[in-house]
Order: structure tokens, then C-alpha cells, then sequence
């Protein structure tokens, strides 16, 4: 009897287990209010253009710019998809990856105070649109402004990790790299002004960590700055007339002319530089917009979103944390981050982890980078949750991937960050998974080689959040649903 009572108690297990084995395709047993549930479909990039209908208006205090995602349809530098392959979208996401890794190292560098080679020795409120694409070796966001006299239309890629604004100048007298618009023609212009190497202007460049020089033969002011995957400008700093909207127009802003640009730019005229230093956008327009501004990240490539100078108004619901400086760099935004919610737990990680490493919040860097222990506990977490779903290959940087191939819906766990002063951010839906194709979609974050270097709030994890930016003030808000 007892043989028969073991016996019947396998049959019926396996029969348990193998119930269990075909639910798992559809079903996780995971808690409706502490997950997301989406179509599968949703998660990835569609081919035509749906523009966002929330957002900010327009009003005396501030200015709205669109934001684009560069390689999406709403953007200008899209190309059609019609020869897109799986083969060609996988080398088009490990591309994005790699420049990622390169922007991070970046960071890490300079926070190390382990600057790179002088490139020099080598060859009130305003709202923008902001657009996502491969810049300064990341998926960056885009708008379009207007330089000179007469005006002209340039895309620039918005860095909240820099500082300088520079766009492609003309003669191009070192080597000038493709891009849609036509290149800036400062001697076209009637408004531009070359930059003396003996004035204050020059030489606060250095408290950006930008490099200068005198030139010898006009005594211009000459800047270099490089990023993490080699890519560098090289060029004249000058002034001109900086035009957000046709009503906020700036006189003598300071911007690089570059003369010499090479790297992984594609396409865009340069850079946005909206950092915390002397030189940057957000500075030179304090006297207008009183250091705020804020934006919302779209949540795929064809939507948009907007980048808003000014305090139009903060959205609903916003809640604000602290705005920390950095001892390293006094350019980032630092944020007190000291934990992480997976599924509406907190995660078992001592606050001295973060402490002790700090974190920024970049609109530069793609993926979100933690500290390797937390990193190691959110994986596992994270895992455990979707352990119905079915592992597949990762790759160097993103090793928690699943298949959902042939799935209609997916559920996976809500994550929030937790900061010290008892904000909770709840990311959106949108910005927990990187979706290379429906065979291989991946959690999107990724560990430090430690516990020491600098954690870092990516884009991905900012999508449809409004963030807000209230320097003056100190702090820095977040807002759910800021834009589709």
C-alpha cells in the first residue's frame, strides 16, 4: 500500500508539475496591483508617428520644445524600415549598448577625476520636443532650436550631463560629420562674435572641465571637450543670438563653433548642454527661467514628448527630493537614492550601498546602472517573478532577458526607487523593459564592476515620467504620465 501511495503520489505530481509547466506561457502568478500587465505588441517601436497629447502650453513664464526620439518617425533623421531585419534591429540595439557603456565609462571617468587625453593634441518658461537617438554615444533625445542672424533651424541632442551647447560650424577646417540640416555658417550670420581667450568667458570654461586654448593667430578662444567612446568637438567658442521659440530669444549666448567634430553624432547639428555650470543652457537663461525646467521622455521612438524651460506650472501630483551635489563634479544632478521597490517590496539593501557610491539622474545614458549589490538583488528579485516566463541569451551588458515570442500579454513587477527622504517613485510600464525583438526582451538595468562607482538614473527608467528640475529651489520632482 504504501508502494502504490508513493506511486499515485508521483503520477498526480507530475500531473501537477506539467499543468503547472503550460500555464506558465500565459499566466505568472504575480499580484494584479503590484504588476504590469501590456500587450507584447506595445513594447515595441511602431512605424508610423503618434504625437503626444499631453504636455505643457505654452505661457510668458516658460518655453515647450518637442521632443523627438532621433531614429524614431516622428523625428527628421528617420529613414524607412522597409529592408529592417531581426539581424539588422539587434545590431542596430547592441550599437545603442555599446555607445551606452562608453557614455557610463565616460562619467566614471571624470568623477574619478581621470580626465582623457587633451583632444586639442589629436586633430521664465520655453518647451522643446524632444526626440531619442544615437548622440555622443547613447540613445539621446532631440529638439530644435534656432541660432544666428538670420535664424536657422539646428537639432541638438538635451544633456542633462553637460554643460557645453555646440553645434557644427562651417568652414569645418578638421573633419565635419554628416548631418540633415545644412552646417552652421557663422560668417553668414550677423549676430556672431568670436569669444576673446583673455576674457572671463574663456576661462570659465574650465570649471566645466572643458579644455581651452589661445588661438595664436586671432586670439580667439579655442575649446575641445571628448566623450567616453572617443567621439570629440573641437572648434571656436562664440556668442550668438539663441532663438528657443520666436519669443524667447536670447542675445550673446555662448556656444562651441565646431570646427572639428568627429565620432558617433549621427546626424544631429550637436548638443543641448542643460548641466549645472556657469556655461550651460540653464544658466545662461536663469535671469528668464530662474534655473527650472522639465521634461517627459516619450514612451516609444514614434511618440514625443517636451523639454520646458521655465515653471509653466508644475504638473499634478508631482513630489519633489533633494537635489545633491556631487564633491567630484558640481555639473551632475545628484538624487538620494537608498533603495528599490520590485512587486511593492522593498529590496533587503543596506542605504550605505548607494550612500556610499552616489547617484545621478542622466537624460544621456540609456540604460540605469546600480551599484553591483543592489544590482545582484534587484536581478534576483526580479527573476523569481517572471520565473514562469522563459529565460533567453542576454548579452554583455543586459543578462536578465526573456523570450515572449508567440505571447499576446506579458505581466512583469512594478519597480520603484525609494529616496531618504521618503519620496517613491513608481517607474512607468514603459521604463522597466528594453525590447530588442519579441524573442529577447530584457530587464534594463545593468550592475557596476562595484559598489564604488557613481549609480546612474538612464533614460530608459525617466520614460512618460515628468521630471522636474527646480534648481534654485534644490530639488528635483517626478510626475507619472508627463506624456504618451
Amino acid at each position: 500500500m504504501g508502494f502504490f501511495s508513493v506511486f499515485l503520489c508521483l503520477i498526480l505530481c507530475s500531473f501537477d508539475n506539467g499543468f503547472a509547466l503550460a500555464a506558465r506561457d500565459t499566466k505568472p502568478h504575480l499580484l494584479p496591483h503590484t504588476t504590469h500587465t501590456v500587450d507584447v505588441n506595445s513594447l515595441l517601436p511602431a512605424t508610423t508617428c503618434s504625437p503626444s497629447t499631453k504636455g505643457h502650453n505654452n505661457n510668458k513664464a516658460s518655453s515647450v520644445l518637442k521632443v523627438v526620439h532621433k531614429h524614431g518617425p516622428c523625428s527628421k533623421f528617420h529613414k524607412s524600415s522597409k529592408t529592417s531585419t531581426t539581424t539588422s534591429d539587434e545590431k542596430y540595439h547592441a550599437q545603442i549598448l555599446k555607445q551606452d557603456q562608453a557614455r557610463v565609462n565616460s562619467i566614471h571617468s571624470r568623477l574619478n577625476h581621470n580626465n582623457n587625453k587633451d583632444p586639442l593634441t589629436q586633430s521664465a518658461a520655453t518647451t522643446l520636443p524632444a526626440k531619442s537617438g544615437l548622440v555622443i554615444g547613447s540613445g539621446n533625445y532631440i529638439v530644435t532650436v534656432s541660432l544666428g542672424t538670420p535664424a536657422k533651424q539646428l537639432s541638438l541632442a538635451f544633456d542633462t550631463g553637460s554643460d557645453l551647447t555646440w553645434t557644427q560650424c562651417q568652414p569645418c577646417t578638421g573633419s565635419c560629420y554628416k548631418q540633415t540640416e545644412p552646417i552652421f555658417d557663422p560668417s553668414l550670420s550677423a549676430s556672431y562674435k568670436n569669444i576673446s581667450c583673455t576674457t572671463a568667458a574663456c576661462t570659465q570654461l574650465s570649471s566645466s572641465g572643458i579644455q581651452h586654448r589661445c588661438s595664436a593667430s586671432t586670439s580667439a578662444c579655442l575649446y575641445a571637450t571628448g566623450y567616453g567612446d572617443k567621439s570629440f568637438t573641437i572648434g571656436v567658442f562664440g556668442s550668438e543670438k539663441l532663438a528657443l521659440t520666436p519669443t524667447d530669444v536670447f542675445e550673446g549666448f555662448l556656444f562651441g563653433c565646431g570646427l572639428d567634430n568627429e565620432g558617433l553624432f549621427r546626424g544631429s547639428a550637436g548638443l543641448l548642454g542643460l548641466g549645472r555650470s556657469s556655461i550651460s543652457l540653464v544658466e545662461q537663461t536663469a535671469n528668464k527661467y530662474n534655473r527650472f525646467f522639465s521634461y517627459c521622455l516619450p514612451s516609444t521612438s514614434s511618440s514625443t514628448g517636451h523639454l520646458t524651460l521655465g515653471d509653466g506650472g508644475s504638473p499634478n501630483g508631482v513630489k519633489f527630493t533633494k537635489l545633491i551635489t556631487s564633491s567630484q563634479s558640481e555639473s551632475f544632478y545628484g538624487l538620494g537614492l537608498v533603495g528599490i521597490k520590485v512587486g511593492g517590496r522593498q529590496l533587503s539593501i543596506a542605504p550605505s550601498v548607494f550612500s556610499s557610491s552616489g547617484t545621478i539622474i542622466d537624460s544621456g545614458t540609456v540604460i540605469t546602472r546600480l551599484p553591483a549589490t543592489a544590482y545582484a538583488a534587484l536581478r534576483g528579485a526580479f527573476q523569481e517573478a517572471m520565473k514562469n516566463y522563459t529565460l533567453t541569451k542576454g548579452d554583455s551588458l543586459l543578462d536578465t532577458c526573456y523570450d515572449f515570442s508567440g505571447l499576446d500579454t506579458v505581466s512583469f513587477p512594478k519597480i520603484a526607487f525609494v529616496f531618504g527622504d521618503g519620496l517613491t517613485v513608481d517607474l512607468d510600464a514603459t521604463g522597466i523593459l528594453f525590447p530588442i525583438s519579441p524573442s529577447q526582451v530584457c530587464l534594463a538595468f545593468a550592475g557596476n564592476k562595484d559598489d564604488s562607482d557613481v549609480g546612474i538614473i538612464g533614460n530608459v527608467q525617466q520614460k512618460r515620467l515628468e521630471v522636474v528640475y527646480d534648481v534654485a529651489g534644490g530639488k528635483v520632482g517626478f510626475a507619472p504620465e508627463g506624456c504618451d
